[in-house]
């Protein structure tokens, strides 16, 4: 029954690890229950944490023993034998046969309980309601020693095998022998939301951590948005609002001000985005030391479950990256509804705000544009207010930089156009890979962050068995890795999402995945054969990408191929805040570009042909 119920909830059959799980430990829990009296406690089984994909074991439901209102047990169940603790953490353990150390069971449910309580609102005003237990069934005290040094408190407790006397005391301290269907009612049906203790935190450590100052259009956006919400709580009516600019015209310092401010205020307030490069360093850089807050931080596909207007504002950078719908291979039966993901998040919030850049749609099936979000929203008749960011805070401030890239992919009409010398941004065209490398690194030598990407135009492999990277990147003599694929770091390299913000991320190459959505001092680009010059017009060339998501030419038409790379371009070129070097892999192209900029910095010398 529990393997059908998987299927049809989460939309996947359980491994024969899982299976085997339940066989072992849930009658053994079920036992000490009926033992100790309790046989009308509900056990709530794989019960998913809201907004995650993860899930608790089993939670219990029932009547508090001490409080008479219900309560709720978080159990975390294990077959281990034996564990010790993992050389001198206090946190991390060694169990026999797991090829990696794992976090203390005592911890591993004490989060599980705070998850909860931050994000279940039948929760939010009872938090002494929830408990939590590690059950160790087949140990022995002697077996896992080292785990029993931990300090026990209400949502964190072990047990062992050897102590089911003693668990069964506690169940019988934490729970009154009568039925938990009422409890347990009442715990699935909640509304999923943050509470206003994560709310408070967030406020703290989101807004005070860094103090942003907003100007003009910023700070009318702030000042829109805050009256947006403020309306439709007392009006109870509901406004989508848009927010649309160039790179650098300050969405996302907008988004995370706004998190704060109305985190003060106490409303709900979640941030989302589509990118998993920028959802981590959000949760890295903007909760730092505040592990709670990065559950504030979510990815466009967390609110397929969630009820209408469950949040008072869900902030949703990076709008551009909204896809057709939330549902993957991974999405449980339920949910795989064919609901556009667009409407989820229009339904999630009383006031979502869409922050947006039409041009950095650059993979097929992205469909965050303004007229696609104002078209749902009329569907659904919600009130949109638009708001467009004219101001750059990026690329040195030039918004005359950011229009002539525009032009020069023929984003903007007029044509490409010579780049005519700023003291507030440099560019520079490289004569060879080796020397826009050195340009870089000349300007990290002077304490400043730079980045090297380039068009998806070679292969990408995994790391070596010995962890050293692939130089897949090559251009002539020169070559180089791509950044890792994986969100974990391996040989030195940062983990994938935080390639642009950690300085170990120089020396790999980074694509339009790690790159989007982020800044540095000094860019480096690398235009490769998928967009090359011919007489008077760019031309894209499929055969000369390398990237999955255009292989089709089906779903992604020539047309649409088109489009999106000189989005991919246009999203590189603007990465920088004080400079940007380019190099072409192509003769035709990198003579165009000479011609573009005779009149920039130019480099000592240049070669006959770049590689």
């Amino acid at each position: 029954m529990l393997a059908e119920q998987m299927v049809y909830r989460i939309g996947r059959r359980p491994s024969p690890s899982e299976v085997r799980s339940w066989i072992r430990s849930l009658p053994i829990l079920a036992a000490d229950l009926i033992e100790a009296g309790l046989g009308g406690v509900e056990m709530l089984i794989e019960f998913q944490l809201p907004l995650s994909s993860k899930r608790a074991d089993v939670v219990l439901a029932g009547v508090g023993a001490r409080t008479g209102r219900p309560a709720y047990l978080v159990v975390e169940l294990k077959q281990w034998t034996q564990a010790q603790a993992f050389e001198d953490s206090e946190t991390l353990v060694s169990v026999p046969g797991f090829g990696r150390p794992v976090v203390h069971p005592i911890m591993q449910v004490r989060s599980y309980c705070e998850y909860l309580t931050d994000f279940l609102s039948v929760l939010a005003e009872s938090p002494d309601a929830v408990g939590g237990i590690a059950y160790l069934h087949n140990a022995t005290d002697l077996g896992v020693a080292d785990l029993l040094r931990m300090p026990s408190d209400p949502t964190g407790r072990l047990f062992t095998g050897q102590r089911r006397g003693e668990l069964r005391d506690y169940l019988r301290s934490f729970f009154a022998p009568t039925s938990g269907a009422v409890a347990a009612d009442r715990l699935l049906a909640s509304g999923q939301r943050p509470s206003k203790q994560l709310m408070a935190l967030a406020a703290e450590e989101v807004q005070q951590r860094e103090m942003f100052v907003l100007l003009d259009e910023q700070r009318d956006a702030l000042e829109l948005v805050r009256h947006a919400v403020s309306s439709a709580r007392r009006a109870n009516t509901k406004t989508a609002i848009v927010v649309s600019g160039g790179p650098g015209s300050g969405k996302s310092v907008i988004a995370l001000s706004l998190m704060g401010q109305l985190a003060r205020e106490g409303r709900t307030v979640v941030h989302a985005t589509g990118s998993q490069s920028f959802t981590q360093t959000l949760r890295t850089v903007a909760a730092k030391g505040a592990p709670r807050v990065r559950k504030t931080f979510l990815y466009f596909n967390s609110f397929m479950s969630i009820e209408p207007n469950e949040l008072d504002v869900l902030i949703l950078d990076e709008a551009h990256r909204i896809r057709e719908t939330s549902a993957n291979r991974f999405t449980r039966a339920q949910l795989r509804t064919g609901r556009k993901q667009i409407d989820e998040l229009l339904a999630a919030a009383r006031t979502p705000v869409f922050l947006l850049d039409e041009h950095q749609v650059v993979r097929p099936g992205e469909m965050g544009t303004v007229a696609d979000i104002s078209g749902a929203a009329a569907a659904q008749g919600i009130d949109v207010v638009r708001i467009n960011l004219t101001e750059q805070f990026r690329c040195g401030g030039s918004l005359a930089y950011v229009q002539w890239v525009e032009r020069l992919l023929g984003l903007r009409p007029g044509g490409p156009t010579p780049w005519l010398d700023s003291d507030q941004f440099v560019i520079e065209l490289a004569d060879s890979a080796s020397d826009l490398e050195a340009w870089l690194a000349g300007h990290r030598g002077h304490g400043y962050g730079a980045r090297l990407t380039a068009g998806y135009c070679w292969p990408w492999s995994d790391p070596r068995r010995d962890g050293t990277l692939v130089p897949d990147v090559r251009i002539g003599g020169w070559e180089r890795p791509w950044n890792l694929k994986s969100a974990r770091a391996v040989g030195g390299a940062p983990p994938s999402p935080l390639w642009a913000s950690d300085p170990a991320g120089f020396g790999q190459v980074g694509c339009i995945y790690t790159a989007q959505g982020f800044e540095y001092d000094y860019a480096g680009v690398i235009i490769g054969p998928d967009l090359v010059w011919r007489t008077d017009r760019w031309v894209a060339q499929r055969e000369g990408s390398k990237d999955p998501a255009f292989r089709s030419r089906t779903s992604v038409t020539d047309a649409a191929f088109d489009a999106l790379i000189r989005n991919v371009y246009k999203v590189l070129l603007t990465r920088g805040m004080r400079g940007a070097a380019l190099l072409s892999t192509d003769r035709q192209t990198q003579d165009f570009l000479a011609t573009l900029l005779t009149g920039a910095a130019a480099p000592a010398h240049r070669s006959p042909s770049p590689g």
